[in-house]
């Protein structure tokens, strides 16, 4: 099924696109550092941004993560299963999974779509606006509920067949 393998593709690219975001962060991180405590001349912009990066960082690689599975779960029990039940495990999970992932995508988007109608601003002394980060999650969510349907029906291809999707 070429929708799983395009699905796929757009989660790399996004995931390894938004690694680099991790080194801008560390520069502004490491900058603040020096301003602050070097040059004893603190920005009034560095917290407030590294923390918008940080966040599009983590809400943006979730749908990468878990396309190369690299999100916790229960190892102990859960490697101990057989590729068939942990298919079934995944089966069964996934309606929490995905109810968790439409209530991101909705909320995220009333409160994102408000942000941007009102131009919302942050109340700091630096003041930059916040509607473009407030739609980073339900844009994130979605894709992290686009990579968890992919891997739905691959788990159904392994439950049925026995065998891996990889190749879906």
């Amino acid at each position: 099924m070429k929708i799983l393998h395009y699905i796929d593709l757009v989660n790399e690219w996004t995931g390894k696109c938004i690694s680099f975001l991790i080194i801008v962060l560390s520069l502004v991180i490491g900058y603040e550092v020096i301003a602050r405590y070097i040059l004893n001349a603190p920005t009034i912009w560095a917290h407030e941004a590294s923390g918008m990066m940080f966040d599009t960082y983590i809400v943006l690689g979730g749908a990468y993560i878990l396309s190369i599975r690299g999100h916790v779960n229960m190892d102990v029990v859960y490697n101990r299963l057989s590729r068939r039940q942990q298919a079934l495990l995944d089966i069964i999970t996934f309606w929490v999974f995905a109810s968790f992932c439409v209530a991101l995508i909705w909320t995220g988007w009333e409160r994102a779509w408000y942000s941007l109608r009102i131009m919302e601003h942050s109340a700091t002394t630096w003041g930059p606006p916040l509607y473009p980060i407030k739609m980073v999650l339900p844009i994130g969510a979605f894709l992290l509920l686009l990579q968890g349907i992919a891997k739905f029906a691959r788990d159904i291809i392994i439950l049925v067949k026995g065998e891996r999707a990889n190749e879906c």
